[in-house]
Parts: structure tokens; sequence; C-alpha cells
């Protein structure tokens, strides 16, 4: 068995700045991470994929984003920024170690891979929220000659069928990917409820800076302006989608609710016919590899408090609403990572 007082699964940005900081405390530790290269889980995404966040703050700590500071980075320039990063900071990273359970130990934790155990006196997950891509069960009714994908499999038109495409859900990635092929396409778009549409200028300036301006992505998940922003309908950055769907060149429908063999049916009782169906329906927690009492609630969420969990040495780095509202965002989480590093820090001290 390997001994390394901190264990990070996850070599993604939130494992990334949970290094740069612990690197900083002088405490040991290594980073597990089940890809072949530091920022693969980017480069796997769908190719016009871009962030919201221009790269004035898309940056972790120590080390800016390269680039014109108003733009928006796309998908695999920000995996390459992430490996320049892990290389910058020499960040130790052991790659295409997938994290199989994660068990106590009478020393701490015992971290199973396919290859290898650790024990580690702390460990940091830091897998993020989306892991499990969610398609309804009614999916399974549609005939098998529709294409049908997870936002999380597509990649480009390529792998779609000839014919009209429907993209189920209504947030930034099923904009993004209607938009995308709406020029050579019959797109229809099916939302759940309104679409809220955010400008991504506004008055000569992105609108990050207004956020960031007044407080809002620092806005704590227990205050009063906390509470009201979790309320709010999800944001869909940039309006080319809703200036598409005011021409008619996308078209939408209410909530996808059933399928046969006839199409999918919405809840307007409408039918449509189809020849591919992307469902950009999100993604659900999955910890069921932690074996451990007491660390998610029934829903499967981690049970903690600013990602400290209530097993003693186990932390979470890079969830929504995690202290704040920019909690998951790549430019935010690291406020977040600077505090769990002092309490890991001082906790390893405790130990020796």
């Amino acid at each position: 068995m390997n001994h390394v007082e901190v264990i990070i699964i996850g070599g993604g940005q939130a494992g990334l700045a949970m290094g740069y900081f612990l690197k900083q405390k002088g405490v040991t530790f290594l980073i597990l991470d089940a890809h072949k290269r530091t920022g693969d889980s980017w480069r796997a995404r769908y190719d016009s994929l871009t962030l919201f966040t221009p790269r004035m703050y898309s940056s972790l700590p120590g080390m800016n984003f390269p680039g014109g500071p108003d733009g928006l980075p796309a998908k695999d320039e920000t995996a390459d920024y992430l490996e320049a990063y892990a290389k910058a900071f020499v960040l130790p990273i052991r790659h295409q170690t997938k994290v199989h359970f994660l068990s106590k130990h009478e020393r701490g934790f015992k971290i199973e891979t396919g290859q290898e155990t650790f024990i580690a006196r702390q460990v940091v997950v830091t897998t993020g929220p989306f892991q499990q891509p969610v398609i309804p069960d009614f999916a399974k009714k549609l005939p098998k000659e529709i294409v049908q994908l997870h936002s999380s499999g597509y990649k480009n038109e390529s792998q779609l069928a000839d014919g009209p495409v429907l993209v189920v859900g209504g947030g930034n990635s099923g904009a993004q990917i209607a938009v995308e092929l709406s020029g050579r396409r019959q797109v229809t778009i099916s939302v759940s409820r309104p679409m809220s549409f955010k400008p991504m200028q506004l008055f000569g300036r992105n609108i990050f800076w207004y956020f960031e301006r007044f407080g809002l992505l620092k806005a704590n998940a227990e205050s009063p302006l906390g509470s009201w922003l979790k309320k709010q309908p999800e944001q869909v950055y940039g309006t080319e989608l809703k200036s598409l769907l005011k021409k008619r060149i996308v078209s939408l429908k209410q909530r996808a609710i059933d399928a046969d063999s006839a199409g999918v049916l919405f809840k307007d009782q409408t039918r449509m016919k189809v020849s591919t169906v992307i469902w950009a329906t999100g993604f659900r927690s999955a910890y069921s590899w932690i074996d451990i009492p007491e660390t998610a609630d029934v829903s499967g969420k981690p049970i903690h408090r600013g990602g400290v969990s209530k097993v003693t040495g186990l932390y979470y780095l890079g969830l929504p609403w995690q202290t704040c509202r920019g909690s998951a965002l790549l430019g935010w989480m690291g406020r977040d990572a600077e505090h769990l590093a002092d309490v890991i820090a001082q906790y390893a001290k405790r130990q020796r």
C-alpha cells in the first residue's frame, strides 16, 4: 500500500486549484485522475463548446488564462490551460487512475484503484457535480433508427442522422448545440420552463464584470442575496438562441414527457417525429463509490458545510453553491480551495 498525507480524487480544475494551495503550505499530496491527460474532461466535450466566462474570469490561482481577456475560451483552449497549469506548478498527478472505492481506515482512508491501493490521512473529492448523465426512461421507447445522444457524448454534426433534430433541455449546453446546428438542420428545442437569457455584453462590458462588481458571484449561500439567487432560473448566457427562436429558425416546444414509435410527446400533447434527439438533460451526482456512512443524503448528494464533510478528514471542492454562487466556476473556486487548504494543513500539523 502507498501512504500519502493527502489524496485528491480528480485532476480537473478543482483538483489543480487544491493542489496549488496544498503545495504552497508544504502539505504532501497526490492527485489521482482517471483521464489520460490533464484537461481531457474538457477535450471530450462537444467541438463548439465555449465557456460563458471570459478569460479574465477563467483563471486558476497563480496563473492567468492566456489570450484576450474579454474573449470566451474554447474547450480545447481550456484543456490546454489546465495542462499547462499542472506543469507550471509541478503538481503530482497519477493519470489513468480511476478510484473505485473510498473507505475508512485506521490511519484515515483507504483509496482503491484498478492498479494500486493508497492510504491517506485526508482526502479531497474534486470530481465535480457533472458525473452521471441523466436521460429520461421514456427515451427507451423511441425506435432504434432514431439517433440518441446525451450532450456529454455529442461531439459534432457528423454523429447525427439526416433529418430534424430535437434538443431536449434549455440550459447553456442545449442552447449552444441548438445554435450550432440551426444553420444546417431543422432544429427544435424542448424546455421544461421559460428560458432566461442574459446578454454577454452590456454597455461595452462583459456581464460577468457586473456580477463581480456587485458581488453576485461571491454571494454566500446562506445570505439573503444567496438565497434569492438560488431561486432564480438557470441563466442562458448569450442571446443567439433567443434571436433564432424569434425568427422561428429554431422551433420551441414544451417539456418532453413521453415517446413512442410515432415520436416524442410534449406537455401540450403535441407530437414530433425526429431523426436525432440530443438529451441536454443534465447530470446527477454519483458517489456510490464512497463506502462511508453519513457522507451523502437520500438523493446521493454530499453532506458538507463549506466543503468540509461530517467525516473528519474528508472534503469536497468544486460543488455548486459550496460556499457561494461562483463555487463551481473556474475563476472563483480558488477561494474555496484556499480555505480548505488551511483546514487540511492545520489538521495535518495536529497529526504530526
